[in-house]
């Protein structure tokens, strides 16, 4: 893939901040050079809004009911001068920079179990397999009364907080677990942890399932064992593969870019337009198929954005997929996140990307080639009992995608950016939201 020298890029929805794969090894972007910028731009900031931003700051200073202290108000005017920009650039405090480091390498210090907010408790969602808290015996289900002595309430965030640290140091977590009298404690000690952001099944023989739940720096290596041991399960060959890209915000660009050529044997899978030379470039597909040719389907619904979308304009302009579900969320935007001098970074958008066909999802987003009729509908989880149910019988949406590989492959399909609208049955078992201390 030819994508040339550029700095950190990201593509971000909702929560989910995304940045390269070279951040890991530290390297981070740098802000446009002096001889970068327009000749418009100034030095210096003009003096009339210098000192209307002054009188302004000193009327909240001595006006305001109550007292702020100056850096909270600076926090505050920066803040609100980059969100302004649009509704992906934010100014991220060091805490905050941290956290989107964390959430894009895939592993972190910590203590394994997937949290959320469940009334006015946080309750464990699932315990990762190997982790600290699997080894401990944390459950789905336990309520996390406190950490290290601290009351918790319903302050996920905190609690994520506090369970994060170095690596080889103690947290002792108070449980409170349905049947049992009392609280239980468990000190765990920290260590780093693998999260996957990949899962896979076999639908039927000759056929696979991959669901990327978001684009991490490990996501291309872990599609990478997935699609191998799909192939090892079907030892008659894999005719054909489902992608699901539903409710995936996007992530790391290149990740996004990456899964795409994994598909693709050449082509342009996108190209980008900003002011800056960094914030212009292409990024091409080199040869070699995971799928050596089997065909594909794609699912994808309002919550696939960004870098999923990358993916899915990618397969679908080259012909080399088949989307189903609801149009897309439709952000065609590119973020750079920039380390500040004193700490902190701020995500600014540097760049709109194209798709290989030329156009712009940018607040379009993509209309599938089989489009549901009817409301969306959460993926069913992947993650069950092996006696629990197929999960195409558990995913209407999967069950059709599962039969449109089929007729494909007995050239029964349909054709190519053909519209057709489907509609389909609710799913008896749905996926929820999660957070991963």
């Amino acid at each position: 893939m030819s994508s040339g020298k550029r700095p950190l890029i990201a593509l971000v929805t909702g929560a989910i901040f995304g940045f390269s794969a070279a951040l890991a090894g530290g390297v981070l972007a740098e802000g446009p050079s002096a001889h970068d910028r327009d000749s418009s731009d100034t030095a210096t900031l003009p003096w009339q809004e210098a000192r209307l931003f002054a009188e302004v700051y000193e009327h909240i200073r001595h006006d305001y009911v109550d007292r702020i202290s100056d850096q909270k108000l600076m926090d505050a005017a920066v803040r609100g001068m980059v969100s302004a920009l649009d509704p992906h650039s934010a100014y991220l405090d060091s805490e905050e920079f941290e956290e989107t480091r964390l959430s894009t390498m895939g592993s972190y210090p910590g203590v394994g179990i997937e949290v959320a907010a469940d009334g006015s408790v946080v309750k464990i969602l699932h315990a990762i397999q190997g982790s600290p808290a699997d080894q401990a015996g944390l459950r789905a289900g336990d309520e996390i009364v406190a950490i290290d002595g601290k009351e918790v309430g319903s302050d996920v965030s905190g609690a994520i907080e506090h369970m994060r640290g170095v690596s080889g140091s103690t947290v002792t977590l108070s449980i409170r677990r349905t049947g049992t009298t009392g609280l239980m404690k468990f000190a765990l000690r920290r260590a780093k942890v693998e999260v996957h952001s990949v899962s896979s099944q076999s639908l039927s023989p000759g056929y696979g399932y991959v669901r990327i739940e978001d684009f991490s720096d490990t996501t291309p290596d872990e599609v990478h064992a997935a699609v191998s041991m799909l192939q090892r399960d079907n030892p008659g060959g894999l005719r054909g593969l489902v992608l699901d890209l539903r409710d995936n915000p996007g992530g790391v660009l290149e990740s996004g870019a990456a899964i795409a050529d994994d598909f693709l044997n050449g082509g342009v899978i996108l190209t980008a337009e900003g002011r800056t030379p960094d914030a212009r470039f292409e990024m091409d597909a080199t040869p070699g198929d995971l799928m050596n040719g089997s065909p594909i389907v794609i699912l994808v619904n309002s919550g696939t954005a960004s870098a999923a979308e990358i993916v899915s304009a990618a397969l679908k302009d080259h012909g080399r997929a088949l989307l189903i579900g609801h149009k897309t969320y439709g952000k065609g935007t590119v973020q750079t996140v920039i380390p500040l001098q004193y700490g902190g970074a701020v995500k600014l958008t540097t760049s709109r990307y194209f798709t290989p066909s030329g156009g712009s999802v940018q607040g379009k987003g993509i209309l599938p080639d089989i489009v549901e009729d009817g409301p969306e509908h959460q993926p069913a989880d992947v993650m069950t009992a092996k006696d629990a149910p197929s999960l195409q019988s558990r995913d209407a949406e999967v069950r059709l995608a599962l039969t449109a590989l089929q007729d494909e492959v007995h050239g029964r399909a349909v054709p190519g950016h053909l519209m057709k609208t489907v509609a389909l049955s609710a799913p008896a078992t749905l996926a929820t939201d999660d957070q991963v201390p």
